[in-house]
């Protein structure tokens, strides 16, 4: 897999097996997303992996009309995710009609086939877990 390095495969190996990885500092208990060796607060040493709940909301997103190839086929829905541990993170929304997507809406973690590659984490709707 593209990508994969000695700091992100942990994240992977979660994926694999169905959670959502994220680091947390062991001296400020700040949560980060994406990987770093350090803190991004307080500078710490002491990161470590956790499962995140996969509860979040939208913070942002965009729908993408025109698909770049017949594997990401339009309409789909790239959006900024606010997981509920504070970090945010980049993925897609599925099983929702474009149209019905707001900022601010619930979503829950799913995992699904993107783009023809990979699993990957993506969000539903909260209502349709």
């Amino acid at each position: 897999m593209a990508g994969v390095d000695q700091l992100n495969q942990v994240f992977f190996d979660g994926v694999a097996e169905g959670q959502l990885r994220i680091q947390q500092c062991g001296d400020c208990g700040a949560y980060q997303f994406y990987p770093r060796v350090v803190c991004k607060l307080c500078g710490s040493e002491h990161v470590h992996w956790k499962v995140a709940s996969g509860r979040g909301q939208v913070a942002s997103f965009s729908v993408v009309r025109r698909g770049v190839s017949a594997d990401f086929a339009a309409p789909y829905i790239v959006a900024l995710i606010e997981l509920e541990e504070g970090v945010t993170m980049m993925s897609h929304v599925v099983d929702v009609d474009p149209n019905q997507v707001i900022s601010g809406m619930a979503v829950t973690l799913t995992f699904r086939t993107v783009g023809g590659a990979d699993i990957r984490p993506v969000f539903i709707p909260a209502s349709k877990s």
